[in-house]
C-alpha cells in the first residue's frame, strides 16, 4: 500500500477512536457507568455455567472467598497430588490468541498446588495485582521466597515443587522478580517471572491508565503473554476485580493492534471472558478504567513502556472523578459504599452455590473453613426490580411493612418458638419488649429491601434510556465513519 494509503487508513483508525472516545465521555458526563455496569451483570445472568467441584466437601476449604467459585467446564486440573482442584479458570479469547489463567490469592493450604499449576501449564510468568494485607486484612498468603529470608527457597513436598529466589529489579509501582521453579521428579528447573503490581487498591482503580500501560507494556516485552509459552497466571485476592481489568485491557489492546479499534466492543469481549470466569471486573469503577486504558493503550501502540506517558493519554481520566452525581440519585444521599465482595457477582449467576455460600462478604481475612458474616438475601428483590409489575409488586411490599409496624404484637410463630431463647425468668414485658425488637428489626429489613427494588427498577429504566440516547447514534456514527475509510483507503491503493 502506498505511503498516502496508510496515512489515509490511519486517519480512519484515527476517526474512529474518537467515536469511541466519544461514548466513553458520554457516558462519563451522565454518571452512567454504574448502569452500563449492571446492565452487563443482567447480561450474564442467563448463563448456566456449573460450579461443582468447589461444592465438593474435600475442596470447600480450598476457596478463599465462598462467594466466588471457578466454573467447571474451565477449571484448571491438577495432574498429580492427592488433589486435582485448584480455585482457577482458563480464559480463551481465540481471536485474539490470548489465554490466561485466574485464580485467587494462594491460601496458606493451596501454596504447592499453585506452583504446581503454575509448572504444568508452562507458565511463564506470575502477575500479582494485589499486596499480601490490603484494609488491615490478609487478602493472599506469603506465597514466594523473599529475597532478604535466611531460606530464600520454599519447598513443596506434597507436590514435589521447590521454589528459589533469583533476583528481583524494584519499579514505582511495581517488582518484578526472577524465581526458579524445580520439579523435583524430573529434577527440571526453569525460570518464573513474578511481577508484583504494589499500588493497585482492592475494589479501586490505579489513579491514571499511564502506570498500568507501563506495567502491561513490561509484562508484554518479557514474552510472558506469547502463544509459544503457557498461559500467565494473573492473580489479586478472588481473582476477579483486578485481575479481570488487566485481561480485559489487553485482550482489547491485542484486537486494536490487529483489527484497528472499530473492531472492539469492549462490552462484547467482557461478556465473553465472563463465560469462563464468574464477575470479571467488579465494580463500575474498574469497567470505566478499563475502557480508559484501552483509548489511552490505542494511541500509544505497539506499547514500549519506555515510550508511553501522560502527554498520550487524552481521555482525561481525572475528569472521572468528578462530583457530580449519578442519574436518579438524590442530593442527601451519600456517595455509595464500595461494594460487598457477593454484590459484585450477579445474584442470578449463583444457582449452583449452596444457599450458605452465596451471600460472601467484602473481606475475607479468617481462615476459609469460619463461616462467613451473612447478609440478608437479595435475589428476590433483583427479580422484582426488573419486573414489568415492579411498582405494583414493591406497593404491596410496603402496604405490609406498614401493616407490620401497625400491630408489633403480632410476631411470626418462629419468633414466638425462639422465646425459650430468653431467660425463663424474665417477665412478660421483658418477653414482649424482645418480640417488639425482633418485629422492628424485620421491618427494617424490608424497608431496605424495598428501597433497593426501587433503586434496580430505577436503573433499568435510566439503562433503556440511555441505550436509545446513546448507542444506536455511535453505532451509525462508527459504520459511516469505517465506510467513508475504507472506501477512502480503497481509492488510494487504485490511484
Amino acid at each position: 500500500m502506498s505511503s498516502s494509503g496508510e496515512e489515509a487508513c490511519e486517519q480512519t483508525r484515527e476517526q474512529t477512536i474518537s467515536n469511541v472516545e466519544t461514548e466513553y465521555h458520554e457516558i462519563n458526563s451522565k454518571c452512567a457507568w454504574p448502569i452500563l455496569y449492571q446492565h452487563i451483570r443482567n447480561e450474564c445472568g442467563g448463563y448456566e455455567y456449573t460450579c461443582n467441584e468447589s461444592k465438593k466437601p474435600q475442596n470447600k476449604n480450598l476457596n478463599r472467598y465462598r462467594d466466588v467459585a471457578p466454573y467447571d467446564h474451565t477449571r484448571i486440573i491438577l495432574k498429580r497430588g492427592v488433589c486435582d482442584y485448584i480455585h482457577a479458570n482458563l480464559i480463551q479469547v481465540d481471536r485474539a490468541n490470548r489465554q490466561y489463567i485466574l485464580t485467587q490469592g494462594p491460601l496458606p493450604n493451596t501454596v504447592g498446588h499453585f506452583w504446581l499449576m503454575v509448572w504444568e501449564q508452562n507458565t511463564r510468568a506470575v502477575l500479582m495485582l494485589n499486596k499480601i494485607i490490603e484494609k488491615n486484612q490478609v487478602k493472599c498468603h506469603q506465597y514466594w521466597p523473599l529475597d532478604d529470608s535466611h531460606e530464600p527457597t520454599m519447598t513443596f513436598e506434597d507436590v514435589g515443587i521447590r521454589v528459589e529466589y533469583v533476583s528481583k529489579t524494584e519499579s514505582s509501582d511495581y517488582t518484578t522478580r526472577t524465581l526458579r521453579i524445580t520439579d523435583l521428579e524430573s529434577n527440571d528447573s526453569r525460570e518464573i517471572l513474578h511481577y508484583h503490581y504494589t499500588t493497585w487498591p482492592d475494589f479501586g482503580v490505579p489513579q491514571c491508565p499511564t502506570a498500568f500501560l507501563r506495567f502491561l507494556a513490561d509484562v508484554r516485552q518479557s514474552g510472558a503473554l506469547d502463544q509459544n509459552v503457557g498461559p500467565p497466571v494473573v492473580h489479586c485476592s478472588a481473582g476477579i476485580g483486578r485481575s479481570g481489568t488487566f485481561c480485559l485491557v489487553d485482550t482489547c489492546l491485542v484486537l486494536i493492534e490487529e483489527n484497528g479499534l472499530n473492531a472492539v466492543n469492549v462490552r462484547e469481549v467482557l461478556l465473553e471472558m465472563r463465560r469462563s470466569r464468574m464477575g470479571l471486573i467488579q465494580t463500575p469503577e474498574q469497567l470505566r478504567f478499563s475502557y480508559a486504558a484501552i483509548i489511552d493503550g490505542a494511541k500509544q501502540l505497539p506499547l514500549d513502556s519506555a515510550n508511553i506517558s501522560d502527554d498520550g493519554a487524552t481521555t482525561h481520566y481525572d475528569e472521572m472523578n468528578n462530583t457530580s452525581k449519578p442519574l436518579g440519585e438524590k442530593d442527601d444521599e451519600p456517595p455509595p459504599l464500595p461494594p460487598p465482595r457477593g454484590d459484585s457477582l450477579t445474584r442470578s449467576m449463583m444457582p449452583d452455590l449452596s444457599p450458605d455460600t452465596s451471600l460472601g462478604n467484602d473481606e475475607f481475612g479468617d481462615p476459609p473453613d469460619k463461616p462467613l458474616p451473612q447478609e440478608p438475601p437479595t435475589n428476590h428483590a433483583d427479580s422484582l426490580a426488573s419486573s414489568p409489575s415492579a411498582n405494583s409488586i414493591v406497593n404491596n411490599v410496603c402496604d405490609q411493612t406498614a401493616d407490620d409496624a401497625a400491630t408489633p404484637d403480632e410476631v411470626a410463630t418462629d419468633d414466638i418458638e425462639n422465646s425459650h431463647q430468653i431467660n425463663s425468668s424474665s417477665s412478660n414485658s421483658d418477653v414482649k419488649g424482645e418480640l417488639r425488637r425482633r418485629n422492628r428489626e424485620k421491618n427494617e429489613r424490608l424497608a431496605a429491601q424495598v428501597r433497593e427494588m426501587k433503586r434496580r427498577q430505577q436503573e433499568t429504566e435510566e439503562w433503556q434510556k440511555l441505550k436509545r440516547s446513546l448507542f444506536k447514534p455511535l453505532t451509525i456514527g462508527i459504520g459511516i465513519g469505517i465506510g467513508a475509510g475504507i472506501v477512502l483507503c480503497a481509492y488510494l491503493y487504485m490511484r
